[in-house]
C-alpha cells in the first residue's frame, strides 16, 4: 500500500512539472507574423501617347521583395483626388513589378456615371502598400502626385507617318509629272489588255455584251472599281454601236449604272443610242438572280461577259454558264474565296488590287496614273523593310532590327 502511494505521488509530480515546463516554452505558431516593409521612392508620371487620361505609378522593390525572402506576394496602389482625400485601390500587381499603368477613358454622363474618369491636365494622388504571401499589409508608402497631359504625338506611330509623307512626296512627283506629259509605264494587265479585244470581238459577231456588276452594294469599293470599267465599255460599245446588257440585282446600283452608261453614251457623241432597258433590275435575291443572268447568257448567246464587282457562292455558276454560251470571259474580284473559281473559269481575272488599277489602266488620266505609281513605290519600299527586318532578326543585328521594327 506504501508502495503504490509513493508511485501515484511520483506520477502526480511528474505530470505537474510537465505542465508548468510546457507553459514555459513560447508557442511560435501563435505569434503573427511580421509585415513587409513598404515600396520606397514612388513616383508617377504621364503616361504616353495617349489623350490625357492616364498616368503611371512607379516605386522601387520592398526590400523583403527579394529571392531570399519572398515575403512580399503583390503590390496594391491606391488613388485619391487630393492628399487628404479617400484613397481607393485601383489593382494590384505581382511582386517583382516597380510599376502599374492607371487609366480610364470613358467619358461619364447622365446614364453611365463614372467616378474613375481621369480628365486632360487633372492631378492624382498616389501611396502604396505590400502584402505578403499571409496576406500581412505593410504601411503605406510615402505619397507621390501625377498631372495627366494629352500627347500631341504618338511615337509609336512615327514608322507609318514617316510613310505617309513619302507616299505624299512619290505622290505629288509623279502626278506633276504626268500632268507634264511624261509617259509612265506601268506593268501590262492581260484582263485589261483584252477589254478592247473582246468588245471588238462582239462588234464583228454582231452580238451583246453583258456586264455583271455582282452582288455588292453601290458603296463597296469593288462595285465602285466596277463602275469604272462599266464606264470605259460602255462608251467602246457606244462608239462601235454594240449592246450592252447589265443586269443588276440593287436599286441604287440599278441608278448608278444607268447613269453611267448613259454618260459614257454622251461622251462618246451617241446620246441618242442609249437605251435605258438595256440596264435594268432583276431581282434582290442571290439565286433567282443568278438563274435569270444564266437565263440571259444562254438566250441572247454574248460574245463577251464581264464579272466586275463583289461575287460569292453564284461566280462559278455564272463563269460556267458562259463557258456553255461560248463567251468570252473577263472577272475581277476582291473576294479572296471566289477568285481560284475565276481563275479557273474564265480567260482572264482581275485579281483584288488589280480591279481597283483597272481604271488608271483604262484611262491614262494624269491624277490616276501618278496615285497608281506613288503607290507601287512605297510598297517597294516597304517590302524592302520587310526583308531587312527579316534578315535583322534572323542575324540577331539589334541595331538593323530596331531601325526596320515598326512599334505599333
Amino acid at each position: 500500500m506504501t508502495k503504490k502511494l509513493i508511485m501515484l505521488l511520483c506520477l502526480v509530480i511528474i505530470s505537474s512539472s510537465l505542465a508548468i515546463g510546457q507553459e514555459a516554452i513560447p508557442d511560435s505558431a501563435g505569434l503573427a507574423p511580421p509585415a513587409p516593409a513598404p515600396p520606397t521612392n514612388v513616383r508617377v508620371v504621364d503616361r504616353p501617347n495617349d489623350a490625357g487620361h492616364g498616368l503611371i505609378v512607379k516605386w522601387d522593390l520592398s526590400p523583403d521583395d527579394s529571392a531570399g525572402l519572398n515575403n512580399v506576394a503583390i503590390y496594391e496602389v491606391f488613388r485619391a483626388g487630393s492628399p487628404d482625400g479617400e484613397f481607393i485601390s485601383r489593382g494590384v500587381v505581382p511582386r517583382g513589378i516597380t510599376e502599374y499603368v492607371d487609366f480610364d477613358e470613358t467619358e461619364p454622363n447622365s446614364e453611365h456615371p463614372n467616378p474613375n474618369f481621369m480628365p486632360v491636365n487633372s492631378t492624382w494622388f498616389y501611396k502604396i502598400l505590400a502584402i505578403s504571401d499571409n496576406q500581412v499589409r505593410s504601411e503605406f508608402s510615402s505619397v507621390a502626385s501625377g498631372t495627366t497631359i494629352e500627347n500631341w504625338i504618338h511615337t509609336g506611330k512615327i514608322p507609318i507617318g514617316v510613310a505617309a509623307i513619302t507616299f505624299t512626296v512619290f505622290l505629288i512627283i509623279f502626278i506633276s509629272s504626268a500632268r507634264k506629259g511624261k509617259k509612265m509605264y506601268v506593268r501590262p494587265l492581260a484582263g485589261i489588255n483584252a477589254v478592247d479585244d473582246a468588245i471588238g470581238r462582239a462588234t464583228e459577231m454582231g452580238k451583246p455584251i453583258l456586264y455583271i456588276l455582282g452582288l455588292g452594294t453601290a458603296g463597296d469599293i469593288a462595285t465602285i472599281a466596277g463602275f469604272t470599267i462599266l464606264s470605259r465599255v460602255a462608251k467602246r460599245t457606244a462608239e462601235y454601236q454594240t449592246k450592252v446588257i447589265v443586269p443588276v440585282q440593287d436599286p441604287v446600283v440599278l441608278a448608278v449604272a444607268q447613269e453611267t452608261v448613259r454618260t459614257a453614251y454622251l461622251e462618246a457623241g451617241r446620246p441618242d443610242q442609249y437605251n435605258p432597258e438595256n440596264v435594268f433590275f432583276v431581282t434582290s435575291m442571290q439565286f433567282p438572280y443568278v438563274a435569270a443572268v444564266n437565263g440571259i447568257m444562254l438566250r441572247e448567246h454574248p460574245a463577251t461577259n464581264f464579272y466586275m464587282g463583289v461575287f460569292y457562292a453564284e461566280s462559278l455558276i455564272l463563269a460556267e454558264t458562259g463557258n456553255i454560251a461560248g463567251s468570252i470571259q473577263i472577272s475581277g474580284t476582291d473576294q479572296v474565296a471566289q477568285l481560284p473559281f475565276f481563275v479557273a473559269a474564265t480567260d482572264y481575272t482581275l485579281i483584288g488590287e488589280e480591279l481597283y488599277a483597272a481604271s488608271a489602266y483604262l484611262s491614262q488620266e494624269p491624277v490616276q496614273l501618278g496615285t497608281l505609281k506613288a503607290q507601287d513605290y512605297t510598297k517597294a519600299i516597304v517590302m524592302a523593310f520587310i526583308i531587312l527586318g527579316a534578315i535583322a532578326i534572323t542575324a540577331g543585328w539589334p541595331f538593323l532590327r530596331n531601325l526596320v521594327t515598326i512599334n505599333l
